[in-house]
């Protein structure tokens, strides 16, 4: 069936506004006198949370678990490191807020923090990846809610295999495989983006693989320094055995696979190139990959570009690398009249123009996206971190 509603984490934080982080009902029923508006805003209890993500609870997108039960909301909060459970299934148009889970419990319980990519487990469980420690240093690994009750049940992973940073992941339980991405240091990525923190450790340069019965690390790949690793994602096709990592900073994507025995291996799939613009903070500027979608008949891969402004389609064949065969602007730092100037790019003739929906600029750059179950829809935010959108897209938080 045609999707009704969408929920959308809106952050108030980094903004001159202070008041809580809220979660927006969208309707996105065609045939509703509301379609396309904010018909149900649920405010959180506490200010500057900075909700990222948003993940179901157990079971929903396990492809071996049987049918879904779609009636439960995780969402890990970025900077508080609080973790709020919205009950959808009792009101889908007016959620409501059912479980808390304090930022003191998961430092005491976890010694983590920086909530970031939520998902259910196999198991029923959740799995929620962090980015750091309680005083916001490096630190990968997930921490566990239980899949019936939703309380915190401890780290995922041995602690003697704790990765260097954290953000995403995703698995594929037929290979035994659980494959995560890097991330930054919170306390320093916090602060906004600095070039002088690069070639220092601050941004990420693993994928992580690991074995998703025994929780344990059995491979890393090193993507090349200060490539901030984000978004990863296996194909859909529970037997497939290969799947892509975005790489923010380099503009890189991998296709990761199994090749011999239960051993992984990485390729060059796509490689965005950086633009040579003055009226910029560095005089190369990064696509900014920060996020990942395939298709659910595996037949595409799509890209979000944060910063150079672009959603790019990808064609997905056997044994050939993804070829490009769409391309649209949704803002981003290189548009027509505004403050940067491109002075070569390998790719476009001109810098595009600004996107007006309805009379409105849209502010910011393509940012998460989901798809539509019938591959026909594809839905997009603009914001990426509240204190990266008021240093790059200043317009768009005020």
């Amino acid at each position: 069936p045609r999707e009704e509603v969408a929920y959308v984490t809106c952050t108030y934080r980094s903004t001159c506004t202070d008041q809580p982080d809220f979660l927006a009902t969208v309707d996105l029923n065609p045939r509703s006198p509301c379609y396309g508006q904010v018909i149900h805003r649920l405010p959180m209890p506490n200010l500057k949370d900075e909700l990222h993500c948003a993940g179901w609870s157990g079971g929903c997108a396990c492809p071996d678990s049987g049918p879904a039960r779609r009636n439960k909301l995780v969402l890990p909060c970025l900077i508080s490191s609080r973790i709020y459970v919205v009950d959808v299934g009792t009101q889908c148009r007016a959620p409501r807020l059912c479980k808390t889970i304090e930022p003191v419990d998961v430092f005491w319980t976890c010694n983590k923090g920086y909530l970031a990519v939520t998902h259910p487990l196999p198991n029923g469980d959740v799995l929620i990846a962090n980015m750091g420690d309680p005083a916001g240093n490096g630190k990968g690994g997930f921490v566990v809610l239980d899949g019936e009750t939703l309380e915190l049940k401890g780290n995922w992973e041995q602690e003697c295999e704790v990765p260097p940073t954290g953000y995403d992941f995703w698995y594929q339980p037929r290979h035994n495989v659980l494959v995560s991405s890097a991330g930054a240091v919170p306390k320093r990525a916090g602060r906004g983006f600095n070039p002088d923190d690069l070639k220092k450790g601050v941004y990420g340069r693993r994928l992580n693989v690991w074995n998703l019965s025994c929780r344990s690390l059995t491979q890393c790949f090193d993507l090349g320094e200060d490539s901030l690793p984000l978004s990863v994602k296996f194909l859909h096709c529970p037997d497939a055995a290969e799947g892509y990592v975005a790489c923010a900073l380099s503009g890189v994507t991998y296709r990761f696979y199994k090749c011999q025995g239960d051993n992984w291996a990485v390729e060059e799939a796509i490689r965005i190139p950086p633009k040579d613009v003055c009226g910029w903070i560095m005089p190369k500027m990064p696509a900014f990959t920060v996020d990942l979608l395939i298709s659910p008949d595996d037949k595409f891969l799509y890209l979000s570009n944060w910063i150079h402004g672009d959603i790019r389609q990808y064609e997905l064949s056997k044994n050939c690398k993804p070829r490009l065969v769409g391309q649209v602007f949704v803002g981003g730092s290189i548009l027509r009249g505004g403050p940067v100037t491109v002075c070569r790019d390998e790719e476009l003739k001109c810098q595009p123009e600004p996107l007006v929906v309805k009379c409105k600029r849209i502010y910011g750059g393509p940012s998460k996206m989901q798809l539509s179950l019938d591959g026909r829809r594809l839905y997009v935010t603009n914001s990426f971190y509240s204190t990266w959108d008021k240093q790059f897209y200043p317009n768009m938080v005020r």
